[in-house]
């Protein structure tokens, strides 16, 4: 049976909650860091710690107008796009604005162009892991929101993130849910959810004999 009305729209209620909340918090991560720490590689490969973070609000600073000339000017490159964007606005603002732009803007109803409110709360926990295993900062994701994103992953989406997870199950010991099938790979449910979306990890995160594929190096 299809979900109701209500049912959606509380779903909607709640993921826009996860968001806003999630905003809130990282702002407070970021307006802690060190003029080094905003140096720091990020695990968004070729973005530090600030183009990631000034990469978060581009899509509460950009109306679709401009984002849509910024386009045309990358020859319809998403990837282009994105990474002048967030390597000028990393450029252009003081560490704190780029905080200050995830706090302002907790209730902003921007989402990604495919997947709604869902992809949208990915784009902002994905990211600040990016962000905050990078730093060693040992920030755990709520699981509500985690679950929300963990029951959506999509192997559609993964030619977007570079994801390849052939021949492996990923398997979470901090909670109940795995994807995929084959030789098992083990780890935080946080974690595994980066591997989805394309990242590898420092080593010491992750279990598993296919273990290598997924770290750095």
């Amino acid at each position: 049976m299809g979900k109701t009305a209500r049912t959606v729209a509380v779903d909607r209620a709640t993921t826009a909650a996860a968001i806003a909340a999630e905003r809130r918090e990282l702002a407070d991560v970021f307006e802690a860091l060190t003029p080094a720490q905003w140096e720091t590689p990020s695990l968004c490969a070729g973005w530090g710690v600030r183009e990631v973070v000034a990469h978060m609000s581009m899509g509460f600073r950009y109306p679709t107008a401009k984002v849509l000339a910024e386009l045309v000017k990358a020859r319809g490159s998403l990837h282009r796009m994105t990474d002048r964007l967030a390597r000028r606005d990393a450029a252009a603002h003081r560490d704190t604005e780029l905080a200050a732009f995830l706090r302002g803007h907790a209730h902003h109803p921007w989402t990604p162009p495919i997947g709604g409110l869902a992809a949208a709360l990915g784009h902002d926990v994905v990211h600040g892991l990016d962000v905050t295993v990078a730093l060693g900062l040992d920030r755990e994701v709520p699981e509500d929101r985690l679950r929300i994103l963990l029951d959506a992953v999509d192997p559609r989406a993964f030619r977007v993130f570079g994801t390849d997870l052939t021949g492996v199950r990923l398997c979470a010991d901090d909670l109940d849910w795995s994807f995929g099938s084959g030789t098992p790979l083990y780890g935080r449910g946080q974690d595994l959810l980066l591997v989805a979306y394309g990242r590898r990890l420092p080593a010491g995160r992750l279990r598993g004999d296919e273990v290598h594929r997924f770290v750095t190096t």
